[in-house]
């Protein structure tokens, strides 16, 4: 009696069941006839993702550099009670709170580090120019927020240091746990995080073309459009946001300029010669006064705090040694500064800045840098108006390009330099004296010091891993990624049509039963069988593989590689063993970029 309802109930289910299959079926086709429409017209390579991607670092890091410009200004009203600028708040207090507030910041940003390095133990190394350089690409998530929350103490406190140092680590930081989160390659890793540091770079001065070279000339030595186009399109990204979120402008907005006379160059020169011969001493004053600091051998906290005292005691005559000096070159570009005044702040913001970054306070030198490059400008532009009344000399003109000059002198990329004084100031007339003045600043500090402020540590350690064979990846198997995607050679065309849906992959392995390579499908062969559905039900991998697909194995060094895609026109190319085992693949851009990381380090080395 139970089985009569069951067998009357099987002749319903039967033909239910076999509905939903064809309909699953035709679905499945249709959604493969997209992947293939895609693909044809729209035809989204590897390298358009890789934009893709670098557009979302942008954004991300554009948001981290907002959110950390708040909490900044927040730890500042927190010490002084003032909205107002660092500069102004501090000529309101009283001189031992003036005195006070960046000892305080330094000693609460030292305990910040000390107790965080309990919760994210390791050695794990927090530069995103050493990441990218000669590591992974891969930063660590805790210590590198324990080190921007110890900046946001030191910065908001009035330390004579930039806030650009954090805003491009965290941009960085952003990137870095997006490569990790998609499982790029270490080339590809390393280039979004190079992507995240340009975009912290555009974030903070509003520059995205100087972001993106500082990080090609500066951290990755070339200007390569397999590295360069990604740095674009990240810190153009990075500028869109930071301008619709803040409506952000140009940084400096300074008066016009005029060349009187071909004549006036020559004093451009001058300018140049002395930019270069004074940057090298301050990059010198820097890293003498880390030893000062560094030999005192008192607790980090109180190191900190130490450096913030001798801020806080130049400070009380002199407020404008605070913060990292965006007010100060605002009034010395529009002229509101005598000469005498002007002399006094530079003397005192070079002891300032050599303090807060002896004493190890995290953030950046970058507008420090461009602080001295104003005064000295404006310095010189008025001792020569001293001297030589008649000469056609505007000391704001002299300070502008004394910005570009010292920067291309400290870090030795006048491209950068003569790039980033235009964003900023979107001053056209300037660009024949800035170019001069910027290239002979650069020739001439580098025949001072071969070494710039961000290169010196990264060369070194970069030619000792070269000596010591930690850099050599020159072969496949250094690079290729292991387990690719496959199919058996039985594979049915729904499974074919499956894996297809579910990988952004234009070829698709397969294997026999002992996993050994023996073709190819790609999703173009596959439009036939489309448009005829009956026939896809009994088409297998083995009918429609291809066998003419070259091959790479593990021992092959990167150039025999580059030769199998040439004439190629498959994104990547499988790995086999001896025995033609499927061990991995390797993609077309991970092997350029390996190939532009190899030359730079033998250039670094």
């Amino acid at each position: 009696m139970l089985a009569e309802p069951l067998t009357r109930g099987s002749t319903h289910v039967l033909p239910f069941l076999g509905r939903l299959y064809a309909v699953s079926q035709r679905r499945l086709l249709q959604l493969l006839k997209w992947r293939v429409w895609i693909q044809e017209k729209l035809q989204p390579s590897e390298w358009q993702m890789t934009l893709v991607w670098a557009a979302v670092a942008g954004f991300l890091g554009a948001l981290a550099a907002i959110l950390f410009t708040f909490l900044t200004e927040g730890v500042h009203k927190l010490f002084t009670g003032s909205n107002s600028g660092v500069v102004e708040s501090m000529r309101q207090l009283p001189w031992w709170w003036v005195v006070a507030i960046p000892a305080l910041g330094g000693l609460l940003g030292g305990l910040v580090l000390k107790y965080g390095r309990r919760i994210a133990p390791g050695k794990s190394s927090t530069d995103y120019m050493e990441a990218i350089v000669i590591g992974s690409g891969r930063l660590p998530v805790r210590m590198s927020l324990v080190k921007s929350a110890a900046a946001l103490f030191s910065i908001g406190s009035g330390g004579s240091i930039g806030r650009e140092g954090p805003l491009v680590h965290l941009a960085a930081l952003m990137a870095s746990t997006i490569g990790r989160w998609r499982k790029f390659s270490p080339p590809q890793q390393r280039l979004l995080v190079a992507c995240g540091a340009a975009a912290g770079i555009a974030s903070a001065y509003h520059a995205p073309i100087a972001g993106s070279f500082f990080v090609a000339e500066i951290i990755l030595g070339t200007i390569a459009m397999e590295c360069l186009g990604p740095l674009v399109v990240a810190a153009v990204s990075a500028t869109l946001t930071m301008r619709g979120l803040m409506h952000a402008e140009r940084l400096y907005h300074v008066p016009e300029f005029e060349l009187s006379s071909a004549w006036e160059m020559g004093l451009y020169i001058v300018l140049g010669l002395m930019a270069g011969t004074l940057a090298p001493w301050f990059l010198r004053s820097l890293k003498a006064a880390e030893k000062v600091f560094m030999g005192m051998r008192i607790p980090l906290a109180l190191r900190l705090a130490a450096g913030g005292l001798v801020v806080g005691g130049l400070a009380v005559h002199v407020p404008e040694v605070c913060g990292n000096g965006y007010s100060v070159i605002v009034g010395i570009l529009n002229g509101q500064f005598p000469w005498a005044v002007l002399l006094l702040i530079f003397v005192c913001k070079w002891l300032a800045t050599a303090s807060s970054f002896g004493s190890g306070a995290p953030g950046g030198v970058f507008t420090p840098s461009l602080f001295m490059g104003a005064c000295l400008g404006f310095l010189v532009a008025s001792a020569l108006l001293i001297y030589f009344p008649s000469f056609p000399v505007d000391p704001r003109a002299f300070a502008m390009i004394g910005m570009g000059a010292f920067l291309a002198a400290v870090t030795h990329a006048p491209l950068m330099a003569i790039i980033m004084i235009f964003e900023m100031t979107l001053s056209y007339d300037i660009i024949l004296p800035l170019m001069l003045c910027s290239v002979i600043a650069y020739f001439t500090a580098r025949s001072i010091e071969g070494i710039s402020l961000y290169n010196v540590s990264l060369k070194r350690k970069a030619a000792e891993q070269v000596l010591d064979g930690r850099l050599e990846t020159e072969l496949v198997g250094d690079l290729m990624k292991l387990d690719p995607p496959s199919v058996q050679e039985s594979a049915d065309f729904a499974e074919i049509a499956r894996t297809f849906l579910s990988l952004r992959r234009n070829n698709l392995y397969v294997v026999d039963a002992g996993k050994r390579y023996v073709g190819s499908v790609a999703l173009h062969d596959i439009k036939t069988f489309l448009q005829d559905p009956a026939l896809a039900e009994v088409v297998i991998a083995r009918d429609i593989l291809r066998e003419d697909m070259p091959v790479l194995t593990p021992d092959m060094s990167f150039s025999q590689a580059l030769g199998k895609f040439l004439g190629v026109e498959a994104e990547r190319l499988p790995v086999v063993s001896e025995d033609r085992m499927l061990v991995g693949n390797l993609a077309k851009g991970d092997l350029l970029l390996a190939l532009v990381e190899k030359q730079q380090k033998k250039t670094a080395a």
